[in-house]
């Protein structure tokens, strides 16, 4: 397989792993001292990634689909990727749900072998 085919499956999975709220699947996206950074909360880092993405699963739910704009292999051990996602929110305690879109920076890293998420940050569309 490619480096862009690894990727595009590392998205996939990460994209199934929000749509199911799934902490472990998400934690296991990133390399051991990955960073995301969302919108209006506190950055997570490594070994904290699962615990982190349990908090978050625990207030809302997602279903979303990221869509590549564009993916750059800058290295054997570097990529970046500039995405757009669509989507729904719901929030637990009220059932409320929303219109999801977010753009998105990826750094993924090539990492024992497999291509993971190092950094990954996101805001409104709008």
């Amino acid at each position: 397989m490619s480096a862009e085919n690894d990727i595009r499956d590392l998205l996939g999975r990460y994209e199934m792993s929000l749509n199911r709220s799934d902490p472990e699947l998400s934690a296991a996206c990133y390399t051991r001292d990955g960073v995301f950074m969302p919108t209006r909360l506190p950055t997570i880092a490594g070994a904290e990634m699962r615990e982190g993405y349990a908090r978050i699963f625990e207030k809302i739910r997602l279903n979303v689909e990221f869509r590549i704009q564009e993916l750059v292999i800058a290295s054997n051990d570097l990529a970046f990727a500039l995405t757009q996602s669509q989507g729904t929110q719901t929030v637990l305690a009220t059932a409320e749900e929303s219109v999801e879109s977010n753009r998105e920076m990826f750094v993924f890293r090539s990492d024992e072998a497999a291509w993971k998420i190092a950094r990954y940050m996101f805001n409104k569309a709008e």
